[in-house]
């Protein structure tokens, strides 16, 4: 069996977390737990993930209360993911805008096109702050752009093992409600459910 150096890895990301978000930056101890699980899926240790009951094959919903620390940590895991795994990380709200001027080329950018140059590995991404996109329109259609990017990512997930993130504020009733109970129902498929504490402060201060 590996054994995975999880203090290393823990000072390594809070020292890259102080490089990129200044001197100030640290990990805060009610986080732990959370900041554990990440750590588990992105070293790809199956005897823990076996024990917190994390999925390998799924991507990560991290869910919590605005400024609570969602984007930073989903940004500062990709220092220590292998290539292959590595994600990018797109705005909702800025994929939905991107709808309304590119149509529906911004949907099959982030699925059907979503591989790496000439193989059959998918890239990853994070969709940040689901829940605050709008629906646009383009040329007469109105579209909800993440419930499309997310049925059709969900496809190549089946397919391809297609591994997709996010991150958002909203909780699973209020994700049902924006987004429908097919949606709901697939992202059960498609994700571990990582959440910060409903009391979790806003680290924004």
């Amino acid at each position: 069996m590996l054994i995975y150096d999880y203090p290393n890895l823990w000072l390594f990301l809070e020292n890259k977390g102080k490089e990129l978000y200044g001197p100030e930056f640290h990990f805060y101890e009610e986080d732990a737990p959370l900041i554990a699980k990440l750590l588990i899926w992105c070293s790809r240790d199956r005897f823990q993930a076996d024990l917190n009951t994390i999925s390998l094959h799924k991507g990560i919903l991290l869910t919590g209360p605005v400024g609570c620390g969602k984007t930073a940590l989903m940004s500062l895991i990709r220092h220590i993911l292998h290539a292959r795994y590595r994600h990018r990380i797109c705005s909702c709200r800025q994929l939905a805008f991107r709808f309304s001027e590119e149509g529906f080329l911004v949907i099959n950018h982030y699925s059907r096109y979503s591989f790496f140059s000439a193989t059959d590995i998918p890239v990853t991404f994070c969709f940040d702050d689901l829940g605050l996109e709008s629906d646009m329109r383009y040329y007469g259609d109105t579209c909800n752009t993440m419930a499309e990017i997310l049925l059709s990512r969900y496809e190549y997930f089946i397919t391809h093992h297609m591994i997709t993130h996010l991150t958002t504020n909203l909780n699973s009733s209020e994700i049902e409600a924006r987004y429908g109970k097919r949606i709901r129902s697939r992202m059960k498929e498609m994700f571990n459910l990582i959440s910060f504490s409903k009391e979790a402060e806003d680290k924004r201060k």
